[in-house]
């Protein structure tokens, strides 16, 4: 299968990030490219265990007390990462990404005891996490949070519900964002580690979608956890949340640029060898054109989305420059595989024809981790405060 490695050589990247690439390559090669079975579950566990033991899971988390690979997660590491896996298994791409924004807050504000706990066993894949703060009626708008979270002596008691959990189900443990009410709003909410198994912690209903993955609501009732199991400090929730996404942010861009490659590469492979009318499609202009707009947009993402993970890893500040790569690589992904389907023609709807498989793959990415509509709002008042702050 095609692959332009060319962008490699950008200077967004340094020699590690290539050799990384190439090894990585030749890993998916070894162990992705042979498909998985229905059961989704089992595949899941199997693909965070093989990923563990490949050692790509310590680019995952940071600390390398706890098994990261620095001390620090590496963004564009992380983005080399997902755009592969991505090209190679979209569920591949969403067990590495999910071990990352599912520990991510442990990362950021776990105290030495709880990364000792729980990340050492997510690098080595032994252990699952999950992401928990979406709620029925609380997707973008986290200030609306209603699970709520009481201190009792050195417990807390968490009470509410929790929906489209990606490792809902298979996960040993949720990052769960819950109001313990500081003050209102976005700055009364917290972070707890709960483990699955406590009582009170229940999977309410699991979730199929277009793309299978694990998911599921969540309901916590009466739910006592130790107050140590507490991330950072009470009000800081929000930010805790807001700072994981930061960094994963990015990490969906280059996913989606795994898949929009992906694409391209089918879409070159069946235009140059499929005839119609005495020539093949690629002789066609207007297949050319199509060509010409699905490269064009798949390097236009890469720009902003290694821009903005070589950025992150300066120390600097990317709510705008993640935003904004997280929404073009997401919707232009969308077309460039739109594109191939058409292209591919009445194959690129058989169900798991490549092209196929990739359609019902991106429809997501333009959705979680703040849907393109949000990532609109975030660059429109970042422009804005910018603007502001140069008067």
């Amino acid at each position: 299968m095609f692959h332009d490695t060319g962008w490699l050589e950008w200077p967004f990247l340094e020699p590690q990030h290539r050799a990384m690439a190439r090894d990585l390559e030749a890993w998916c090669a070894r162990e992705l490219d042979r498909g998985h079975g229905a059961d989704v579950d089992a595949a899941c566990r199997d693909l965070v265990r093989r990923l563990g033991a490949g050692g790509w899971l310590r680019y995952a988390i940071g600390g390398t007390e706890w098994g990261g690979q620095g001390e620090t997660i590496d963004t564009r590491a992380l983005c080399l990462l997902r755009e592969t896996l991505a090209r190679h298994s979209g569920l591949a791409d969403f067990a590495f990404g999910m071990q990352g924004l599912g520990s991510g807050a442990v990362t950021l504000h776990g105290t030495p005891a709880q990364k000792r706990r729980y990340l050492a066993p997510v690098a080595r894949g032994e252990a699952i996490p999950a992401f928990a703060l979406s709620e029925p009626n609380s997707g973008s708008d986290v200030a609306a949070l209603q699970c709520r979270a009481r201190r009792e002596g050195d417990h807390y008691v968490l009470d509410g519900e929790k929906t489209w959990i990606s490792n809902g189900g298979i996960a040993d443990f949720y990052v769960v964002f819950a109001r313990t009410g500081e003050a209102s709003g976005s700055r009364g909410l917290s972070a707890f580690v709960v483990e699955a198994g406590t009582p009170g912690f229940e999977i309410a209903q699991r979730i199929p979608v277009i793309a299978p993955h694990p998911l599921a609501s969540l309901r916590l009732s009466g739910c006592r956890i130790p107050a140590a199991q507490r991330l950072g400090e009470p009000g800081q929730g929000f930010k805790i949340a807001m700072q994981t996404l930061d960094i994963f942010r990015t990490s969906v861009a280059a996913a989606a640029l795994g898949f929009a490659r992906r694409a391209l590469a089918e879409t070159l492979a069946r235009s140059t060898t499929r005839g119609m009318f005495g020539q093949v499609l690629a002789d066609f202009q207007i297949t050319q054109v199509k060509l010409a707009n699905m490269a064009t947009a798949i390097d236009s993402a890469a720009l902003l989305t290694y821009r903005a993970a070589w950025q992150r890893d300066q120390g600097r500040n990317v709510t705008r420059e993640a935003a904004m790569a997280k929404m073009q690589a997401t919707e232009s992904a969308q077309q460039v595989i739109d594109a191939a389907v058409q292209v591919w023609g009445g194959l690129g709807v058989v169900s798991e024809v490549p092209v196929e498989r990739l359609y019902r793959e991106i429809r997501a990415l333009r959705i979680y981790e703040g849907a393109t509509e949000v990532q609109q709002l975030i660059i429109g008042r970042q422009t804005l405060a910018a603007f502001a702050a140069a008067k």
